[in-house]
C-alpha cells in the first residue's frame, strides 16, 4: 500500500510494517530546480546589495554566506521544515546550489 501526500512523496509500507519513502523523479527535479532558481536570484539581489553598500573582499565573502544561510533557512521553513517529504537529504536543501552563486556574486 503507498500513500501520496501532497508533496509527491510516496511513502510505501513493507511487509514488515516500516515505512519506505520513494519519490517521484520529476517532483523532486522540480523542487531542485526551484532552489536552483531562488538561490541564483538571490545571490544576484546580494550582489547589487553589496556592491551598494560597497561591500568587498572578505566583508562581500561574508555577506553573501549569510544571504545563502538566510536562504536555506527560508527553503526549509517553506517546506515546514519536513525536508525529507520534498527531498531525499537535507544537503538538498541546504547545500545545493551553495557556491555555484559565488561566481554571480563576485
Amino acid at each position: 500500500m503507498s500513500g501520496h501526500d501532497d508533496s509527491g512523496a510516496f511513502v510505501k509500507k513493507s511487509s514488515d510494517d516500516t515505512d519506505i519513502p520513494t519519490f517521484s523523479a520529476e517532483n523532486l527535479q522540480n523542487n531542485l530546480k526551484i532552489i536552483y532558481y531562488s538561490r541564483t536570484f538571490l545571490s544576484i539581489i546580494g550582489g547589487v546589495i553589496a556592491g551598494i553598500l560597497g561591500f568587498t573582499g572578505l566583508t562581500g565573502f561574508v555577506f553573501y554566506f549569510l544571504i545563502m544561510a538566510v536562504t536555506s533557512l527560508g527553503l526549509a521553513a517553506k517546506a515546514k521544515f519536513s525536508i525529507h517529504a520534498y527531498f531525499d537529504c537535507w544537503n538538498r536543501i541546504i547545500l545545493d546550489g551553495f557556491l555555484s552563486g559565488l561566481m554571480v556574486h563576485s
